[in-house]
């Protein structure tokens, strides 16, 4: 297996011990892909969910430009319930399991196809 294969592996194992979700793999696969080089980077491959900075890099950059979202409050929210799905007490939430969430929780599944 590749190193891509194994990261996509605890990806899913997170969504499924962590979230509580069944991973469409899939999906999951294309999210990974899509995050690019930041999966391979110590630093970049989590997010921060404590630091409004982070999170507001994640909403522009990942909801509003690749997802096609309109911001506003309910992208807040909807970043909230996917750090609460991962949950709040995980320090180490994967970049790529985080876009998953939102990815699904925003229904737009059709970014990927």
């Amino acid at each position: 297996m590749s190193k891509r294969d194994d990261l996509i592996a605890q990806y899913a194992d997170d969504l499924k011990t962590k979230c509580g979700v069944q991973p469409d793999m899939e999906l999951l696969k294309k999210v990974t892909i899509g995050c690019g080089p930041a999966i391979y980077d110590a630093d970049a491959c989590t997010v921060a969910s404590s630091q409004p900075k982070e999170l507001e890099t994640v909403k522009k950059n990942f909801l509003i430009k690749k997802l096609g979202l309109p911001d506003g409050p309910e992208l807040d929210t909807g970043l909230q319930k996917a750090i609460e799905t991962y949950g709040m007490s995980e320090r180490h939430k994967h970049r790529a399991v985080l876009y998953y969430l939102l990815t699904k929780h925003f229904g737009r599944e059709a970014v990927y196809a």
